[in-house]
């Protein structure tokens, strides 16, 4: 049994520390130029745009969402707005009280209502585009607030015929409100600088993250439209089209504005949904990858990106392990050599804080600080989210279907701005709950044992595992008393 734990905690540590060294492979590319793909032409001429605006409920954010893409920078006579609202609240209502006025400022806009909400976000998309009268599709999601310039700035990236698509890097309203959104902001800002630069760079697929950017309509159409079989519907078309021969291009000098989830309960479902449609994309597209004729570099690269969200099964695995492994090492002390070559993994640590680091240096003026305060309490938000995370992917290999759970937005932007009358958040306590108040209480045992056996290689590990998933626990908890007062 010792050898079955620790060849299960050596091989799961040996997949953490692969995908380490593809982000630092990715950091690499980036470090090489940062700059974002320079226009050795002029301006192509403004084509007609279809700006598409996928809602579901909400009332909170649609009024300024309505206020910024009604006042871009681009002629009317050029551009054409579809609100694709699959809303059964007061959002309908607000929307109608607004569209008429907005009209009588000769903008073309469309209010386009569906008999149901089959296929959910992705479906919405394909119903808007087959009416879209526009060359080019931008789309934006509820909670972003587009800049005046964004259509004129990304346009002129489609002069390659073979674009099919531009993304822009995500900016944030509400970084500062509380400590989890600093925490979101930290690893979005890696995945917007970084990870995404560095593929570009790497010449290798890149995904549009679902909105903030612009798609060409040719390209959608000629891989078969949006698919509904996926909760990631953005990175399922990512895919396809790549795979059939279409560019993408990444901006990260174009940043679209958008308000972070609150709440943990919001984070969560995010998460959820993510993970979950990364799975569900793997079984779909991975396959295609692998059979694809694809340089041999690109093709591992397409494939560790797919892959990269499971790499929270195998961080939840050495984590349920390393607690009887200091029990193991402890009693066994003859296997000391094998602990001693086990440290060879920390070289995954130190290539995540190199990804994470550049990260920062590129968008703090006080990168040394800020990376020394929130490095460490990413880790263990992203430590206690494993079990979480691991579920998702787990329904999504095994094609357990749900609904498209969408994520609440609030419309606030400063922590004094008040949310908790949000009428979308419905706090219940779960399964899911309890079972990570049993893993912090198994991480604290494990953290005693290190002490008690005086054993500190696995403290900070364990350390970080009780602070993450009492933090969860605790947080259900409180939100929970406060539905019943």
């Amino acid at each position: 049994m010792e050898w079955i734990i620790i060849m299960l905690y050596g091989f799961s540590m040996f997949i953490i520390c692969l995908f380490s060294l593809a982000q630092l492979n990715l950091t690499w590319h980036y470090i090489r130029k940062v700059h974002d793909p320079a226009l050795n032409h002029k301006p192509i001429n403004l084509p007609f745009v279809t700006l598409q605006l996928p809602l579901y409920n909400e009332k909170y954010v649609i009024d300024r969402l309505l206020d910024a893409v009604t006042s871009l920078d681009y002629p009317n006579t050029h551009l054409e707005i579809q609100i694709l609202n699959d809303s059964d609240d007061e959002t309908v209502g607000m929307i109608d009280v607004r569209i008429d006025q907005i009209k009588n400022k000769g903008i073309d806009i469309v209010h386009l209502r569906r008999q149901n909400r089959i296929g959910f976000k992705a479906g919405a998309l394909q119903h808007g585009l087959t009416l879209a009268k526009g060359e080019f599709i931008a789309i934006f999601d509820a909670d972003f607030i587009p800049k005046i310039d964004f259509l004129k700035k990304v346009i002129p990236y489609f002069k390659d015929e073979k674009t099919a698509m531009v993304q822009t890097r995500w900016g944030h309203l509400n970084e500062n409100f509380n400590l989890l959104t600093k925490m979101q902001a930290f690893g979005l800002n890696a995945h917007f600088t970084v990870e995404q630069t560095g593929r570009r760079k790497a010449k290798s697929f890149i995904n549009f993250n679902g909105t903030a950017g612009i798609w060409r309509k040719e390209s959608i159409l000629d891989v078969g439209g949006w698919h509904h079989d996926t909760l990631t519907e953005d990175l399922d078309l990512s895919y396809r089209a790549q795979l059939n021969g279409w560019k993408f291009e990444y901006l990260e000098s174009v940043e679209s504005p958008a308000e972070l989830p609150i709440t943990l309960q919001a984070v969560k479902s995010q998460q959820f949904r993510w993970n979950k449609g990364t799975a569900e994309t793997i079984r779909k597209n991975i396959s295609k990858v692998i059979q694809s004729d694809l340089a041999l570099n690109h093709k591992t690269r397409a494939a560790l990106h797919l892959l990269n969200s499971s790499v929270f099964l195998f961080i939840f695995i050495a984590a349920l392990l390393s607690v009887p492994l200091v029990f193991i090492k402890n009693e066994y002390p003859h296997l000391k050599t094998i602990f001693d070559f086990g440290s060879v993994f920390l070289v995954g640590f130190v290539n995540i804080g190199l990804f994470y680091w550049f990260a920062v240096r590129a968008s703090q003026k006080h990168p040394l600080t800020y990376f020394c305060i929130y490095f460490p309490l990413y880790l263990t938000f992203s430590l206690s989210l494993s079990l979480h995370n691991s579920l998702a992917l787990l329904e999504g290999f095994l094609n357990i279907k749900t609904d498209f759970i969408r994520t609440p937005k609030f419309g606030v932007q400063k922590n004094t701005n008040d949310w908790k009358g949000n009428s979308y958040i419905q706090h219940k306590i779960s399964l899911l709950n309890f079972m990570e108040g049993l893993c912090m209480l198994y991480f604290a045992w494990g953290l005693g044992l290190d002490v008690n056996f005086q054993h500190y290689s696995f403290l900070p590990f364990h350390a970080m595992l009780t602070l993450g998933f009492g933090y969860l626990f605790f947080n259900a908890i409180k939100n929970s008393l406060r539905n019943v007062a």
